[in-house]
């Protein structure tokens, strides 16, 4: 793969991210909640190739069920960056879909992020991660820690990061069958709205959990049902509003074990957790 700026084409990796723990502090008045997170990327992801195009024109080949062309992460991206670096060139774009949607992998977002990142680079438009960023926050509020590439500390709505360094744990993910409506979860009124603010070091003493958790359970029997079994094996934890559970393994051997012992209906996949995302991995070598 060529990875130089002058390159006409260009394959990059769109990781999943981990919610560690989640904690909802507190509901602003614009309706959005602020949080408390920690993020971390595993080695398992989607794929987008990009092939540079003169004409100006995006144009996404692969399309997501229930997803207008216009309306996806993929070519919102790609337009922004256009008009922000005041690029001439367009893309093709394509997707090779591994993670699942409404899963609280961050899926679409880090698709957008690997596009913003991706262009930027393709196109040689010589934006600044802080500009990605900026970028990404106007897509959504986990567009951000996939553009800046590191595990992060995260308040607000997710857009203030500070980078940590993490253990880097191999996890076994399960994917239940089912969707999960981030914005049914979050306006439920049995949301945990008022946790208090913890500190990092707080965290990593005691640990943490996921507010959204009782709230999934009690509206997703697959959930519930996925989150007893896993129990039995590990520290099951929920990313993000769902529908996706993990735990933690201290490497790959013990994570397959566990993995095998799983329904051969449910969906899982076991990837190492990264402080410094695949794609900054590869994109900065």
């Amino acid at each position: 793969m060529n990875t130089t700026v002058d390159s006409a084409e260009l394959s990059l990796p769109a990781p999943a991210k981990l919610n560690l723990f989640l904690h909802i502090t507190g509901r602003r008045p614009d309706g959005y909640h602020n949080l408390q997170t920690l993020f971390q990327f595993v080695d398992h992801g989607d794929t987008l190739h990009f092939t540079a195009r003169t004409d100006g024109k995006i144009r996404l080949h692969d399309t997501l069920t229930g997803v207008a062309t216009e309306d996806n992460l993929i070519v919102r991206a790609a337009h922004l960056l256009q008009q922000a670096a005041g690029s001439s060139l367009g893309a093709d774009i394509r997707l090779d879909k591994r993670l699942p949607m409404g899963g609280g992998l961050g899926g679409g977002s880090s698709d957008a992020a690997t596009t913003l990142v991706g262009l930027n680079h393709l196109w040689g438009a010589g934006l600044s991660e802080d500009q990605l960023a900026a970028i990404g926050i106007k897509l959504g509020a986990d567009v951000p820690v996939f553009v800046r590439g590191h595990a992060a500390w995260a308040e607000g709505v997710g857009e203030q990061l500070t980078p940590v360094e993490l253990a880097e744990p191999w996890y076994m993910v399960v994917i239940p069958n089912c969707s999960v409506s981030t914005a049914e979860i979050f306006s439920d009124q049995r949301l945990t709205r008022d946790t208090p603010p913890i500190t990092l070091a707080a965290f990593r003493e005691h640990g943490g959990r996921n507010d959204c958790l009782p709230v999934v359970a009690a509206r997703y029997s697959e959930i519930r049902n996925t989150l007893i079994l896993l129990n039995n094996y590990c520290e099951a934890k929920m990313t993000g509003t769902g529908s996706c559970l993990f735990g933690a393994f201290p490497n790959e051997r013990e994570a397959d074990k566990v993995r095998a012992r799983l329904p051969a209906t449910l969906r899982s996949f076991v990837a190492k957790g990264c402080n410094v995302s695949p794609l900054h991995q590869l994109i900065n070598k």
